[in-house]
């Protein structure tokens, strides 16, 4: 054969061989786009083109097709024309093309072995194509290798990788990693070489190269490894092809230092000797072996193997737990069985040499056979476990049992091996049957499994054993049951918002959705308490109000799923405690109390009543006085009000105290309320006389003073009010030539010559006045002697008063003088003038011009005098002879009334 290479300028490179024997070969990278030239069939087979060298004879045109358009017939477009071979738009993938084999040939669709003279790399394409017409037929073959491109980086199959090291492995250990990374590249296109981003300074990495290519990276330890320093390595392996530029993948690698195992297992004996009866039942113990590790943990696991020297007759017929090393009979043992068995068990543990210990087993053989025991289930029964309601009447029927003996030559009897509630009784007038039934109700609450046997044994003592188990069936037959009857529970007020309260508790002993229970509240709970289905969580959704309601007690019910379902009920006593939220309330902001004056010291005023809403230390109220504590006290407790020392109105009249109660919270709460002390008067002052200043003072009243005429006064005040100072003046005592001659106005004291002075009334006048106030219960009253002396001179004043030192002996009047409380504004008409006028014309008319002026002038004075008295109410002290009155201060009389 002729082969052609031809080399294809462009992102690849194609080369193709020509022969007669029409076969062609052509290269090209993978994942090239659609259109790129591959080769052109009529060039390489150097057939002729249309009109040829001689263009006398024209040839017919060639025509190219391809004979099979299967799996290979897709990556490529053959021009039928120019013979011209072009990949196709879908684009050749080598990893997917050739995935089973990396010498796989493609060729229309199905997989072929490729020729000798293709690399062992290669994946190749296989074309046949037929050329047109008749005289050039023919059939090329054409074979097109896929050669890799660097498109696929190094891949772990795991993204974790575990790799164990014990501490005891000395240095150049060599461990496999088990996980090698995957290129679907090949050659230098493949996993090259692996490296540790950090290796600890104890690690390396070697990557070792198998005869068919692979390569496995080895770990390598470099240094000492010590588990109590360090017990594990957590680092990053990465694999890195040969590609241009390279691709790396990675994993985490996680190098784990095992302990080591410096004890291995012991048998205590090296052989164990054992008896077996040939007619014992499958599962009988048969005997047991125990190895000890002085290790801890995995280090001192022990498991139990057959050596491989055990027959495997007896690797059958005995079988061995490999965790707990019992030996149990596996199979029934026949006539055949060997009466010895040598079983050597191994006691492995981790990395150690097994200890051996050989058990030897002598089968007894037994010719007679054993009792039977045949149950016929009345219950439902599913693989020997009986199914029975709880709450099943007594005597409920479970099984019948038929006890025999297979060879009829010995007596069976029976019992029932085993606690609960069941009876095992012969079945009458039948032999050899037994009825099995319950003797009592079952509850599930209180055990949900039996376990019974009925135990048959004929006279040689052979026995044979019944297991039946009796499974408990839940019925709803319980109500929840909560934790407490009576849930007590505080919260102080004014709480959050959705505050928990507590969590509900109740159980059912019933299984399933009967014993899932639910929480509602009861009727009579108030709409602001919530409670949770599900979790039983009891809220409140709004503030609470110790002093709007300190108690609240309801029901909850504790449901469960049942059919029909069963309920309890739990009663919730809440109870607000309080919180210093109410300060002290006066009853009234503003206190009065009228106290009359000369009280007797802490003597009670009043009560002060204030209150508090909170409750305990939070209500406890205490009052002090803010001012006018050296004078006023209060009792803290009860409110009670007082003086300290006796109160005179006519020092002060009132009071105005400020009192503050404070509770006994913390912070404290205040208030303040304002009293007001009025002082009441009482009849405690008699009048006090202030003219005339003396007893022994007087006064000279001249013969001629006309009738009517005012003489002097008798001037008094009272230091208490009201009615307790509204004076009353009255003569009670008179002595003199003609004592009635003088008379005392009540209201005002003006004392005033009532009849004419006659000669023979010249001489001294002593009157008693006597000024009384109108107090009460008791008037109080003073008294005053006013002297006269009616004369024309005063021309002896010794002898005058010589007589004033004299005790004068006067007889007391004890009529009262009458006044009108209320002031009258009637004016006293002036007295007439007109009868003093005539009477001194008729005595002598020579002076009638002087006693004419004198009458009117005192006429006017006294009508000024009286005109002034009786609209304002004020007394005057009339002048006499030895005191100055204008350095008296004149003192209005107050009239009031409470």
């Amino acid at each position: 054969h002729l082969l052609l290479f031809l080399l294809f300028v462009g992102p690849f490179n194609c080369f193709a061989s020509y022969s007669r024997a029409t076969e062609l070969f052509y290269s090209l990278n993978e994942g090239l786009p659609a259109g790129v030239l591959i080769g052109s069939l009529a060039r390489d087979l150097r057939l002729p083109t249309a009109g040829g060298q001689h263009p006398a004879t024209p040839r017919p045109p060639l025509s190219f097709t391809l004979a099979s358009h299967g799996l290979g017939g897709q990556y490529v477009q053959l021009d039928n024309r120019s013979g011209e071979l072009h990949t196709s738009a879908v684009e050749i993938d080598r990893e997917a093309l050739c995935v089973e084999s990396s010498e796989a040939t493609i060729f229309g669709g199905s997989a072929a072995v490729s020729s000798s003279s293709i690399s062992s790399e290669s994946c190749l394409l296989l074309l046949d194509v037929l050329i047109l017409p008749q005289e050039y037929f023919r059939l090329v073959k054409v074979k097109i290798a896929i050669r890799d491109v660097n498109d696929n980086a190094p891949c772990f199959p795991v993204p974790h990788i575990h790799l164990s090291v014990p501490e005891n492995a000395p240095v150049n250990t060599r461990l496999a990693i088990e996980h090698p990374a995957l290129d679907p590249d090949i050659g230098t296109n493949g996993v090259q070489t692996y490296r540790l981003r950090d290796n600890y300074g104890v690690f390396t990495l070697d990557v070792e190269e198998n005869e068919s290519g692979e390569r496995t990276p080895y770990l390598i330890v470099m240094g000492a490894l010590d588990r109590e320093t360090q017990e594990e390595y957590v680092t990053v392996i990465i694999a890195e092809d040969g590609g241009i530029p390279p691709l790396v993948g990675s994993a985490t690698l996680t190098i784990g230092i095992s302990d080591i195992n410096d004890n291995c297992p012991q048998f205590s004996d090296s052989q164990l000797n054992v008896t077996l009866n040939g007619n014992s039942s499958l599962g009988t113990h048969v005997a047991s072996v125990h190895a000890v590790d002085m290790d801890l943990g995995s280090n001192a696991q022990v498991t139990y193997a057959y050596s491989q020297k055990v027959p495997q007759p007896s690797r059958d017929l005995f079988h061995l737990n490999e965790s707990t090393g019992v030996i149990t009979l596996s199979t029934k043992v026949s006539g055949d069985t060997p009466k010895l068995h040598r079983l050597i068990i191994l006691g492995n543990g981790p990395g150690c040499i097994p200890a051996v210990i050989t058990v030897l087993v002598t089968i007894i053989k037994v010719m007679m056979r054993p009792p039977e025991v045949v149950p016929r289930f009345i219950a439902n029964e599913v693989e020997g476990v009986v199914y029975l309601k709880e709450m099943e009447p007594i005597n409920t029927p479970i099984a019948f049992f038929t006890i025999k003996d297979p060879d009829e030559k010995y007596k069976v009897s029976c019992y029932l091996d085993g606690d609960g509630p069941f009876r095992l009784s012969p079945y009458k007038p039948y032999n050899n049957e037994y009825l099995l039934e319950t003797t009592k109700p079952l509850d599930y609450e209180t055990q949900q499994l039996y376990e019974i046997s009925v135990v048959a044994w004929n006279s040689e003592g052979f026995r044979v054993n019944k297991v039946i188990k009796v499974q408990v069936l839940d019925d709803n037959d319980n109500s929840p049951v909560f934790s407490e009857q009576l849930i007590e529970l505080s919260i102080e007020e004014n709480n959050v918002p959705n505050a928990f309260l507590t969590k509900l508790h109740a159980t059912d002993a019933d299984s399933g959705e009967r014993g899932q229970v639910s929480y509602f509240l009861g009727p009579d709970a108030p709409s602001y308490f919530a409670l949770d289905k599900t979790t039983g969580v009891l809220t409140v959704s709004t503030q609470l109000d110790r002093e709007e309601k300190e108690k609240y007690r309801y029901t909850v019910k504790a449901v469960d799923s049942g059919f029909p379902p069963r309920e309890s009920i739990a009663t919730v006593i809440i109870t607000v405690l309080d919180k210093n939220d109410n300060s002290p309330r006066f009853i009234n902001k503003d206190f009065s109390f009228f106290v009359p004056e000369n009280f007797p010291g802490f003597g009670e005023i009043g009560v002060i009543s204030v209150t508090d809403a909170d409750a305990g230390q939070n209500g406890w109220v205490a009052l002090s006085v803010l001012n006018g504590s050296d004078i006023f006290v209060i009792d803290t407790g009860k409110g009670v009000l007082r003086a300290k020392v006796s109160l005179d109105r006519e020092q002060q009249s009132s009071y105005i105290l400020w009192i503050e109660a404070v509770d006994g919270g913390d912070p404290a709460l205040s208030s303040t309320a304002k009293i007001t002390i009025l002082l009441l008067d009482i009849n405690d002052n008699p009048p006090l006389v202030l003219f005339p200043q003396s007893n022994m003072s007087y006064l000279l009243v001249l013969p001629s003073t006309l009738p009517g005429s005012p003489i002097t006064e008798v001037y008094a005040v009272d230091k208490d009010t009201g009615m307790n100072a509204v004076i009353a003046y009255s003569i009670i005592g008179r002595r003199g030539p003609r004592p009635e001659s003088f008379r005392i106005d009540p209201k005002t004291g003006n004392i005033t010559l009532e009849e004419s002075l006659m000669q023979n009334d010249y001489g001294l006048y002593r009157l008693l006045v006597k000024v009384s106030d109108h107090g009460y219960p008791e008037p109080l009253h003073s008294t005053v002697m006013v002297n006269l002396f009616v004369n024309d001179t005063v021309s002896n004043e010794s002898y005058i008063e010589s007589l004033l030192r004299k005790e004068p002996d006067i007889s007391i009047e004890e009529k009262q003088p009458q006044i009108s409380i209320e002031p009258t504004h009637k004016k006293m008409e002036s007295a007439s003038c007109m009868p003093t006028l005539v009477a001194l014309s008729i005595i002598s008319l020579g002076s009638i011009a002087l006693v004419t002026g004198m009458g009117i002038y005192i006429c006017l004075r006294k009508g000024k005098k009286h005109h002034r008295a009786d609209e304002n109410l004020e007394v005057q002290i009339p002048l006499n002879g030895r005191i100055n009155l204008h350095m008296l201060e004149k003192k209005p009389m107050e009239i009031s009334n409470i």
